[in-house]
């Protein structure tokens, strides 16, 4: 199986050994995204809203280098600090699936890279 390595300037570069995405077999992983500007490098996490926000642009950003988009998302993965914050993560997160949402869940979890409190990742089909 050949595999793909997605990588755009305008989404964080990993903070680890891991691809921003892989394309293989018709479908797209993405890997984990936590609320970094690419530009600045600095976390965008004032608020739970402007960080969901944050997490979905370099989601975004990542899907169209790759020549997809949200609409070609089959399912997401979201890790919050904290399950208080699911409801504003939720509405935030929505605003980019208005039509045919992927399947996800949505798991509370201890602690996430840079102390984040949210990291959603995806895959989307490529072959639609």
């Amino acid at each position: 199986m050949a595999k793909e390595v997605i990588q755009t300037n305008e989404a964080p570069a990993p903070i680890g050994p891991y691809s921003q995405a892989i394309k293989a077999a018709g479908t797209l992983y993405i890997s984990g995204q936590i609320a970094l500007d690419s530009a600045s490098g600095e976390l965008i996490n004032d608020n739970i809203t402007e960080e969901t926000h944050q997490v979905m642009k370099n989601l975004e950003a990542i899907l169209r280098a790759a020549g997809s988009n949200f609409g070609q998302v089959v399912k997401c993965s979201i890790f919050v600090k904290s399950m208080g914050d699911f409801a504003t993560v939720n509405e935030a997160y929505g605003q980019y699936f208005k039509q045919q949402p992927p399947a996800r869940e949505t798991v509370e979890v201890r602690d996430l890279p840079k102390h984040v409190n949210v990291e959603i990742s995806c895959i989307a089909a490529l072959d639609a």
